[in-house]
């Protein structure tokens, strides 16, 4: 189908785009990436006035790797991202996360930022962004501010963005001394949206965890983080017994619905098993970290 018809804005700096987004209001989407705005435009799912395109903008471009954490602008492509060896050794969950995002002709596209902002509740990276404790930075005409991912995610793709505003930066703080962590989903095919998936970060402290975050996507509106497994763990060692424990209380703790792709009680199941492999997963990262 085709797209019904809009006006293309074509900015030449972040201030004309802000100056923009003010004046056009919600008349007005902005395409970065375009993987999932573009879709959407040709199956009239949304039909904006005013495209307003952000592509040219080189202070959006790239991110910054420093000793306070990463900091990923708007324009940074997943692909780029996945490939960086430094960001991988720092941020191995981020890596396994966007590895699992479609195919890599869609990652040489679509942007970090974009999948953010789109915010489907079964995509990856909203609940990597949770689990890392990130920070989203909103930019508008005149000021800026910043959301805790935790709060950032309203309901299905919708977000603490409001109009006027563009994501221009999402920051992440480098990860605690004993930190590890993973990212797992189960899907119908390999690049389809994750039927259930599991964003999972741990901070040991000796042969104990000393703090964990556990963030399950496709389960419920927002990413969904599930405290009564992390309060399973913390304390304890993750032995065999203390996974099983994470297992159950993540099933137990919430209340998936029914959709075409999956039933609700299928995807609660699912998200347990999830939450032990992480833990598994996590669990062999430490002993790798401590050999």
């Amino acid at each position: 189908m085709k797209p019904a018809p809009f006006r293309y804005h074509l900015p030449a700096t972040l201030q004309e785009a802000l100056e923009l987004l003010a004046e056009l209001g919600d008349d007005a989407k902005v395409l970065a990436g375009g993987q999932s705005l573009l879709p959407m435009l040709g199956y009239r799912l949304t039909a904006p006035a005013h495209l307003v395109d952000i592509g040219g903008l080189s202070e959006l471009r790239g991110w910054e790797l420093d000793e306070a954490g990463l900091r990923i602008r708007a324009m940074a492509r997943q692909r780029e991202v996945e490939l960086d060896p430094d960001i991988g050794l720092r941020f191995p969950i981020l890596h396994a996360a966007i590895a699992h995002v479609a195919h890599a002709q869609i990652r040489n596209r679509g942007t970090v930022c974009g999948s953010v902002a789109h915010a489907d509740p079964a995509a990856e990276l909203p609940a990597t962004m949770v689990a890392l404790g990130a920070t989203m930075v909103l930019e508008r005409s005149g000021g800026r501010r910043e959301v805790p991912a935790a709060d950032f995610f309203q309901f299905h793709f919708t977000t603490a963005i409001e109009t006027g505003e563009l994501l221009t930066e999402v920051r992440i703080p480098s990860p605690r001394s004993g930190s590890t962590g993973t990212f797992l989903e189960i899907s119908h095919r390999k690049g389809d949206f994750a039927l259930v998936g599991v964003a999972a970060t741990v901070v040991a402290d000796g042969d104990r965890v000393a703090a964990a975050r556990i963030v399950c996507a496709g389960v419920a509106p927002t990413p969904f983080v599930a405290v009564a497994a992390e309060q399973a763990v913390v304390g304890r060692v993750l032995d065999d017994a203390t996974l099983l424990v994470a297992q159950y209380c993540a099933s137990e703790g919430m209340s998936p619905t029914d959709d075409f792709h999956a039933e609700g009680a299928y995807r609660r199941q699912v998200a347990g098993v999830l939450v032990r492999r992480s833990l598994d997963v996590i669990r062999s990262q430490q002993g790798a970290l401590s050999a």
